[in-house]
């Protein structure tokens, strides 16, 4: 069912962003001390019996200095520097097998696909541990109450990190062109493309399909759906700390970040979406500061709009990259 604001709110709908006022610090501090660490960006050759597709193994480092895992993929036989499309991943999923992320590299994209520390067990397999240890704190199982307490301890600043160190990565490998890398993404896949797009100031485009971790408070209080539904379970129990916990959020939230960003846009949302409701993200929509469009799938849940959208990405990639 339509259980939230109609369309014509939805695309006025702009709510107060409530950024804390060292969050641009906060952020060039945390990518500063993970730039510390050597990147060791390493990109070995593996055989999938994809006859049509160049396959890599990918290895770099990410917050902390903790290797993060990944695939690489190129068309065949590929000798010039294309565009790279890097693949962020949705909650719960891992980077799977390259046969999962074929799209883009049959449209003669260069692709990379970052592993999600910790993650990769709900359905996409992963092969990322999160062996820094910041949730210190009581938390829901999962991943959205890990060291929330505190912004510097949150389990979303490493892997926020994490994402852009994917993008410096991609940009080391010869066959990529740094000047056309693009960050795509489903859900939190979607969300860490924003957040990237607000953090990395010279991508080509930025593609977050019905993004997630945008407008906390509104998503937390309007569905009972997780990921967002751990947050609440976890504040039914801490009473205490819900202005803590949501000062915390104000550091990690989208809208945050698409306010900063340039690369032109293309959003997705489904509006009988119960898991990022369609509020939440055109929250992040009106708020992104760059040249933008936003694609609506009016009878569609969290799957937004499934292929039909994959058509669009690669329509928009053509038009944008000529």
């Amino acid at each position: 069912m339509l259980f939230d604001l109609p369309l014509n709110e939805l695309q006025e709908y702009k709510p107060e962003r409530g950024e804390p006022k060292d969050f641009d610090q906060f952020w060039e501090r945390t990518l500063n001390e993970t730039r510390q660490f050597p990147i060791d960006a390493s990109f070995t050759p593996v055989d999938f019996a994809l006859d049509l597709i160049d396959t890599f193994d990918v290895r770099f480092r990410g917050y902390g200095g903790q290797t993060i895992r990944g695939w690489f993929m190129l068309p065949k036989g590929a000798r010039a520097p294309l565009p790279c499309v890097v693949n962020y991943i949705g909650y719960g999923g891992g980077r799977g097998f390259p046969t999962d992320w074929l799209v883009f590299p049959c449209a003669g994209y260069a692709t990379f696909v970052m592993d999600t520390r910790g993650q990769g067990s709900a359905w996409l397999n992963g092969d990322t541990p999160d062996l820094i240890d910041g949730g210190s704190s009581p938390h829901f199982p999962g991943f959205m109450t890990l060291g929330i307490l505190e912004a510097d301890t949150y389990y979303y600043r490493r892997l926020y990190t994490d994402a852009v160190r994917a993008v410096e990565a991609a940009r080391l490998h010869p066959l990529v062109d740094g000047r056309r890398v693009i960050a795509t993404g489903g859900s939190q896949g979607g969300g860490l493309a924003l957040v990237v797009s607000g953090l990395v100031p010279d991508l080509a485009a930025v593609m977050p399909n019905v993004p997630f971790l945008c407008n906390f408070y509104r998503a937390v209080t309007i569905t009972d759906e997780d990921p967002y539904h751990e947050i609440a379970r976890f504040l039914k129990v801490q009473r205490d700390k819900v202005d803590t916990v949501f000062r915390t959020l104000s550091y990690f939230d989208g809208m945050n970040f698409a306010a900063r960003a340039n690369a032109p846009a293309l959003f997705s949302t489904g509006l009988m979406d119960t898991t990022c409701p369609p509020s939440t993200v055109f929250a992040a929509y009106n708020h992104y500061a760059g040249k933008k469009d936003i694609k609506v799938y009016a009878f569609n849940l969290h799957d937004g709009g499934g292929s039909h959208h994959e058509i669009e990405m690669l329509k928009f990639l053509k038009n944008v990259l000529t």
